[in-house]
């Protein structure tokens, strides 16, 4: 069965947490329809061109109908012409979002732990904190994981916390309310506290 490690103050091993055994169950779909939809909320969406109905201009007819040995042309907004329209161009009028409703969202990080706790790069703590605010400090407890990345998850950090791991570049601090499948997929490792991680994955 898939577990999360628990560690002490100092992260060091200190015990076991059992997943619950549903998530055995949970189709990887899911988290890949949840990244999808996260990726998609995130495009800017503001590639744009100009079709001819856009262009300035073209309000003349640019030469006779015949007579003039060259092909008809009723507006020189027409996307032939240099200047004028483009056919065809991308638009910012689409929609990218896609959506993922709260039960698939549940299931999606419920996955995504569940392929942590299997990878052993879950860990869970009572605490974290760094009540020296030092960067220093902060540093020793992440060589102490030995990961190469780390989310860590708090119900909320403190001031002092926050600023320690602030400059530290492999690490990245989130609240609970922020917590999501893509974060939890992306990182090599995550560092949860109990609290929260039983809030999670309690049963129901």
């Amino acid at each position: 069965m898939s577990k999360a490690i628990i560690l002490d103050k100092d992260l060091k091993k200190a015990g076991e947490a059992q997943l619950p055994e549903r998530y055995k169950d949970i189709n990887s779909h899911n988290l890949y329809l949840y990244i999808k939809s996260f990726l998609a909320s995130l495009r800017a969406n503001n590639a744009m061109a100009k079709t001819r109905g856009k262009v300035s201009g073209g309000g003349k007819k640019p030469w006779s109908q015949k007579g003039g040995g060259r092909a008809r042309a009723g507006s020189i907004t027409s996307p032939v012409f240099v200047g004028g329209g483009v056919s065809h161009g991308p638009s910012n009028n689409r929609n990218y979002n896609l959506k993922v409703n709260k039960k698939q969202k549940k299931l999606a990080l419920q996955y995504a732990l569940l392929e942590k706790a299997n990878a052993n790069s879950l860990f869970v703590v009572d605490k974290i904190q760094v009540e020296s605010g030092k960067t220093k400090d902060a540093c020793a407890l992440f060589k102490a994981l030995n990961q190469r990345n780390t989310l860590f998850v708090a119900d909320l950090f403190d001031e002092k916390t926050f600023l320690a791991f602030r400059n530290i570049k492999d690490c990245y601090l989130i609240d609970g309310a922020e917590l999501n499948a893509y974060l939890v997929a992306t990182f090599r490792s995550v560092v949860i506290e109990k609290s929260l991680f039983e809030s999670i994955t309690k049963e129901g």
